[in-house]
């Protein structure tokens, strides 16, 4: 099978990693990858415009995919981000009969605006964090202003999972208001702001294969936002992750699915919009049960980094009964082994970093270690430079979380660039 696989960052590395190992795959392109795909497939030279691009560069970006696809005469196009996906790239390439793997643009708004998706969860009794939208900034002041309790301002749209600010006091979060909606430091994905009551609890990812009839859960994993230890400092697209959780029971993996993933996938259904692809909820386990702030219509990154590892059946199969509306009919399974991928970032991240920066240490990773490249380039004598903000995630893979962790830091150790800087309490767990 013939697949073109649209990103560049860690996850597209994973999922590239993981459809490569199929035996029905015969040549898989990327678009526009990084130097860790470049070793496993064929790099495109088509980068993904940027979140606010002007929308004459996004279609000539969508018509230039399809043109390549057909080019390419590819059996299948897999989109992993969420920008494509919100600018309806699915949709375009269904219309030109390419068969295609993620949500069409109207059911990828789950994750496009953080409004839509509240009321959805409202309609469809999906047990979410409390919230109230706003469309002028003098009322989501005067909001905050009235407001008894900590809050989270949120950009409606897409902002590169940078848009969602937990505030400390009711100053920081006026001044995030005014950040978002008057100086539009995310352009228009912060024209409407969601802000929500802060909620306590354990913050967990939970993910679903869907056909648009059928959803099939994941095992859950636990991202680590913040670039700093103790999850302090600003948040960044992910600096790590573990999977499962240390905390997790059995009774919480079916709760989620039952209370929040297969009421997601069949309220889309009935309002009609199937979605098909990878649909992902963020949410809390509190004392008082679950608690969701926010959808995610893909895989999520790092969390793919976590999840594919741990991946015994063949996501090519997966991923095409899903397109067929057959998931019904594969067996999806998974390791007992946990998985921890830490992240190394460049100096700097998630401000002002520098890039060009040769990498050293790849060759002494250990053989059952997966490093996924992120912001990386290859250069024509085969050595890697750092391209951007999340450079590497370093995965292992265990008996326990503990061994997993442990394998994953003694990696970590033998890779080097200069500036170069990570969490050091990725899955780690207390004493």
């Amino acid at each position: 099978m013939n697949v073109l696989l649209i990103g560049g960052g860690g996850r597209e590395h994973a999922i590239a990693w993981k459809l490569r190992q199929s035996p029905r795959l015969t040549d898989l392109h990327v678009a526009p990858g990084n130097a860790g795909t470049a070793v496993i497939a064929n790099n495109l030279d088509l980068p993904i415009p940027k979140t606010a691009a002007p929308r004459a560069e996004v279609e000539a970006y969508v018509g230039a995919v399809v043109t390549k696809a057909r080019e390419l005469r590819v059996d299948l196009v897999v989109v992993a981000p969420d920008d494509p996906l919100a600018w309806g790239l699915i949709d375009r390439l269904q219309a030109a009969g390419i068969p295609a793997f993620g949500p069409t643009r109207a059911a990828a708004e789950i994750e496009s605006s953080k409004a839509w998706a509240k009321e959805f969860m409202a309609r469809h009794a999906i047990p979410h964090t409390r919230t109230r939208t706003f469309n002028d900034v003098e009322a989501a002041r005067e909001y905050v202003r009235s407001a008894g309790t900590r809050l989270v301002v949120k950009a409606d749209g897409l902002a590169a999972g940078k848009g969602s600010i937990v505030t400390s006091s009711r100053e920081e979060a006026l001044a995030t208001v005014d950040q978002l909606m008057a100086e539009r430091v995310f352009g228009e994905a912060g024209s409407r702001v969601v802000i929500e009551e802060w909620t306590t609890g354990r913050e967990v990812s939970g993910h679903a294969f869907s056909d648009g009839k059928t959803a099939v859960p994941m095992p859950l994993s636990c991202d680590h936002k913040p670039v700093f230890d103790g999850n302090q400092g600003p948040n960044t697209g992910g600096m790590g992750v573990y999977s499962p959780p240390w905390w997790s029971t059995p009774a919480i993996e079916r709760a989620v699915f039952e209370q929040v993933i297969r009421p997601a996938a069949d309220g889309l259904r009935a309002e009609g919009r199937p979605f098909c692809g990878v649909i992902y909820p963020g949410l809390f386990v509190t004392e008082g049960g679950l608690s969701v702030f926010e959808f995610n219509a893909r895989l999520g990154d790092p969390e793919a980094q976590a999840l594919l590892p741990r991946l015994k059946s063949d996501l090519l199969d997966i991923v095409w009964a899903c397109v067929n509306g057959r998931l019904r009919e594969v067996a999806v399974e998974w390791s007992e082994d946990a998985c921890v991928c830490v992240v190394l970032a460049s100096g700097g991240y998630p401000g002002e970093y520098r890039t060009g920066l040769p990498i050293g240490g790849l060759e002494a990773v250990d053989a059952d270690v997966q490093v996924f490249h992120a912001g990386t380039r290859r250069r024509e004598d085969g050595s890697v430079l750092t391209a951007g903000g999340r450079v590497l995630g370093v995965a292992a893979t265990g008996p326990t979380l503990a061994a997993a962790r442990a394998k994953a830091y003694a990696n970590v150790e033998r890779i080097r660039f200069e500036g170069m800087h990570y969490r050091r309490d990725i899955g780690l767990q207390p004493e």
